[in-house]
């Protein structure tokens, strides 16, 4: 009769806890995790969960109930097929909502853009860490993207598809937690950023005017100015210096002459 029991109670127990699969080694993909399985707000469509949810827990139990790790489109999104072909766009936070599915920038997205609107006061962020890249099937993988939040002068960080509803916290700085994380993951962390998109910009040389460099009225002014137009443009960016901002100064410099 005590083994019956036993073996009850061991039911009861496990019943009350919730498994995550597994996913790759050292990858994003879930780990197995174990953890109470708490209530979660029931929501019909992306549209209520943004009038239903208050907080980064709220997000965190649908996502510790609902999300799961696309494996596929982590290859389609991987370094490899970036340089071969490009990459697919980035689910939005409604697309989500109703696929239940993608990767870590995928997820993390949603989470920065819901807590944006239901709760602002929190500065959600982007934290992008790049690790030592590893080749997953023929794959390679670097980048990796979970979700910042403040919390009475506290870092919290949670959206981590490598452990689905799990908000880690609190840290005193970023840094405190990158290294706490790397530690967890058992790969070496080369960069980390705190960003506010996850789009990525185009790198551009920052190349001083020309009035930093010499007087408006000096001979060379207007030849630099133009070459500065030319190697904005060769550089992706379209912006000009401004004819009317240049005819000021000018006119100042003028001034000042007389």
């Amino acid at each position: 009769m005590g083994k019956v029991r036993g073996f009850f109670f061991a039911l009861v127990l496990a019943a009350s806890f919730h498994t995550f699969g597994v996913g790759y080694a050292s990858s994003d993909g879930p780990e197995t995790l174990h953890g109470p399985l708490l209530p979660v707000k029931a929501v019909n469509s992306y549209k209520e969960a943004l009038e239903v949810w208050k907080t980064p827990e709220d997000i965190a139990r649908w996502i510790a109930a609902h999300f799961s790790y696309d494996r596929e489109r982590a290859k389609e999104l991987s370094e490899t097929n970036r340089t071969i072909k490009g990459q697919p766009p980035i689910y939005d936070p409604s697309e989500l909502f109703d696929r239940k599915t993608g990767v870590c920038v995928d997820l993390s997205r949603f989470a920065v853009e819901t807590l944006k609107r239901i709760d602002p006061d929190s500065q959600p962020k982007y934290l992008m860490i790049e690790f030592d890249p590893i080749e997953v099937e023929g794959h390679w993988l670097r980048r990796h993207w979970l979700v910042s939040f403040r919390r009475e002068g506290k870092i919290f960080f949670f959206a981590d598809s490598e452990r689905p509803g799990h908000i880690a916290g609190p840290f005193n700085t970023v840094l405190d937690f990158i290294q706490d994380y790397g530690r967890y993951r058992e790969r070496r962390i080369l960069h980390f950023e705190e960003l506010n998109t996850y789009q990525k910009k185009r790198k551009t040389k920052t190349l001083k005017r020309q009035s930093q460099l010499e007087p408006l009225g000096s001979n060379n002014h207007s030849a630099r100015v133009a070459l500065l137009s030319i190697r904005s443009f060769a550089n992706g960016r379209e912006t000009f210096p401004s004819s009317t901002t240049c005819e000021r100064k000018a006119e100042r410099h003028e001034d000042q002459k007389r």
